[in-house]
């Protein structure tokens, strides 16, 4: 069995940005920025887009749509359903700043329900499951390459790499609505990372 930590420096691992919550009412532009809503102490809401802010009267909303119909109204250029969502029940996932994360640390899993909990990257070797979540790959100059889904769980490739097929998001949500088959990437697994 191959070594999967194999390319790694001194152990540690590159890990990419993690997202990071900000209220929308600090954002600039929100056009399809990746965004969650909900309300504190109750809960919250992620894979959806945002669209620019509205006033009406005197209250400033977001129209926010589910992530599939976000890419399915881009890529076919038809008007798709966003619910007005309240400018304050909205906060956009920035990205934070890299750091490093040890194979198999554990975070604190308790959050404050004040808002939505910051979410650390985590390698693909340590996560519980892949198919469908969004990662990240990171490249071979540190850069970072996003707006992808994993469509495989951690597998041996043909040449032994433990590796993780990804496809770009607007080919996975396509690959739902018009059952055409994304184009895939086998990446090994240690340059993956579950956002």
């Amino acid at each position: 069995m191959p070594d999967p930590f194999s390319g790694r420096r001194d152990g540690a691992l590159d890990s990419p940005r993690p997202i990071v919550p900000t209220p929308a009412t600090m954002a600039g532009d929100l056009r399809g920025r990746r965004v969650l809503v909900g309300l504190p102490g109750h809960g919250w809401r992620g894979d959806l887009r945002a669209d620019e802010k509205v006033i009406q009267g005197s209250r400033t909303y977001v129209p926010v749509m589910p992530e599939s119909e976000w890419y399915r109204a881009e890529a076919e250029r038809t008007e798709v359903f966003a619910a007005l969502v309240p400018v304050e029940r909205v906060w956009v996932e920035e990205l934070g700043f890299a750091g490093t994360t040890t194979p198999g640390a554990k975070v604190n899993q308790l959050v404050s329900l004040d808002e939505p909990p910051r979410r650390p990257p985590v390698s693909a070797i340590d996560a519980d499951t892949l198919t469908g979540r969004r990662v990240t790959q990171i490249l071979d100059d540190g850069n970072e390459r996003r707006d992808l889904r994993a469509v495989t769980e951690s597998h041996v490739s043909d040449d032994g790499t433990v590796s993780v097929r990804v496809a770009q998001e607007l080919d996975w949500y396509r690959w739902g609505w018009s059952g055409k088959l994304p184009r895939t990437l086998e990446v090994p697994a240690h340059l993956v990372w579950v956002e």
